[in-house]
């Protein structure tokens, strides 16, 4: 069964969309040009209120050490997710530091992208293939933008991996069936407005995985 992470948790209600239709894992958000970013109060009320009964996912870019101690003691997270430039070697030592499995996105556009994921393979527990973003954009994730899956048709990479980018309730099935994705993240593709979650698109969406 593909595992489902609704990222971009960032209210109670949406929290409890999440758990309520049965997401594997919640991403919370520590960059501050997001309209989905968390102070540290509230990651810690959110993660209070997850208890364990999801996974919980901090977000972060090219973040220094110091935002990383406080994002991951906040949301006592599970995992750490790095959607920025980091580096293998960064990443090993992240994993190294805080003990915790780490996800690194890596843009796609073209099978050079996905081929060159594999620097990772000693570096990072699992890894998420997004849609590369345009140059100069104020965001590296979450605009709703997708790739050509079928890229990673029949994809046998040495680590984990899982598909995000412009995935909604309504093409998650179809790209479940061209990528062979095992998890799919989502953010955008259950808002209403930007940063804001739509329980009904939540719900829809992961029923929608199961379906597939």
């Amino acid at each position: 069964m593909t595992k489902i992470k609704i990222c971009g948790i960032s209210t109670p209600e949406a929290l409890d969309a999440a758990m309520g239709a049965r997401a594997d894992y919640c991403g919370f958000v520590f960059f501050a040009p997001s309209p989905r970013n968390l102070t540290a109060g509230a990651a810690r009320e959110l993660s209070a209120r997850a208890d364990r009964r999801i996974g919980k996912v901090g977000l972060f870019v090219d973040p220094d050490d110091a935002l990383l101690t406080e994002g991951v003691t906040a949301g006592a997270l599970d995992a750490i997710q790095l959607h920025g430039s980091e580096t293998p070697e960064r990443a090993a030592q992240l994993r190294a530091r805080f003990g915790l499995p780490v996800w690194k996105v890596v843009s796609v556009a073209s099978r050079e992208d996905v081929a060159r994921a594999n620097a990772y393979r000693d570096a990072a527990d699992l890894l998420l293939f997004d849609a590369k973003t345009p140059k100069g954009a104020a965001l590296p994730g979450g605009m709703g933008l997708r790739f050509d899956w079928s890229l990673l048709s029949g994809h046998r990479g040495p680590l984990p991996w899982g598909l995000a980018g412009g995935l909604t309730p309504g093409n998650v099935a179809e790209a479940i069936r061209a990528a062979g994705a095992p998890l799919v993240d989502t953010s955008s593709g259950v808002e209403s407005a930007p940063g804001v979650k739509d329980p009904a698109l939540i719900a829809a969406f992961c029923a929608a995985v199961r379906g597939a």
